[in-house]
């Protein structure tokens, strides 16, 4: 006599995904098949994408951008993932559910999917990032597959340091298709930013960088930037008050010089 299948109670009506599906507090948040980050520009230029991407249309505290950070993206499969180098989201709270840093970027359990990845080329990489590589149907999509099919990003951007080469895709109906330069940027009005190559010292170091500027063409300023800009505009207002109290100076000597008492003048 066979056994029955146990009873497993179903609620009414089914919970929705993002309430029994794993969060970033269940799923793993490191890659251990491939520690650490591969070189120096894998950090630094993640890190001046994210100190300068100001969306200026939008409440600062609802932009979040990370780097090196799993991006969880299928209801089906949800231990994949992929670790774009940097990413933007707009629409979202700095904080995961305003209370928690996040561990993971959880698409089914966040309110937006990306608005905008960048992803940098090693050696190696370019099949995987420009959508060269079919992966067997058993196995995880690449990133081009998961930016443009499933997540449906709408901006990708592929910079390789060794070529200073700048590849921009726009999703456009259900295909990335690439972008032009606009007066060197590539202009992404529903941020009011644009993004370009940027000759420059970051961190001490000049070369060429990807940078986040204004729609208009002016740079995003770092607040490193804003603080020398800041003493700057102090000491050129010093600079003119002192040159105003000279002229006054002067005005009143001459007076004198006059037989004009300076004092008496309304």
């Amino acid at each position: 006599m066979t056994s029955s299948p146990p009873f497993i109670p179903q609620s009414d009506p089914p919970l929705p995904p993002w309430e029994t599906l794993p969060t970033m507090y269940d799923l793993p948040s490191d890659n251990p098949e491939e520690p650490g980050l591969p070189d120096d520009f894998h950090f630094l230029q993640p890190l001046l994408l994210y100190l300068t991407f100001q969306p200026t249309i939008w409440n600062p505290e609802l932009v979040y951008s990370a780097a090196d950070l799993n991006l969880y993206y299928d209801l089906q499969h949800p231990l994949w993932y992929k670790r774009p180098d940097w990413f933007g989201v707009v629409g979202v709270s700095k904080l995961y559910k305003g209370e928690d840093l996040r561990l993971s970027y959880v698409t089914w359990q966040e309110p937006a999917n990306p608005f905008v990845v960048v992803e940098l080329l090693s050696p190696g990489t370019e099949a995987e990032d420009l959508g060269m590589k079919k992966n067997a149907a058993h196995k995880p999509p690449s990133k081009w597959e998961v930016y443009e099919r499933i997540l449906r990003i709408p901006y990708y951007i592929v910079f390789s340091h060794y070529t200073d080469e700048l590849q921009a895709f726009q999703l456009v109906g259900a295909h990335y298709e690439p972008m032009n330069l606009t007066e060197g940027r590539l202009p992404m009005p529903e941020l009011g930013l644009s993004l370009g190559l940027w000759q420059g010292s970051f961190q001490d170091i000049p070369k060429l960088w990807l940078r986040w500027f204004t729609l208009a063409g002016e740079l995003i300023p770092l607040p490193t930037e804003e603080a020398v800009t800041a003493k700057q505009e102090a000491a050129q207002a010093r600079q003119e008050a002192a040159q105003a109290r000279e002229k006054a100076e002067q005005l009143t000597e001459r007076l004198r010089q006059l037989g004009v008492n300076p004092d008496e003048l309304d």
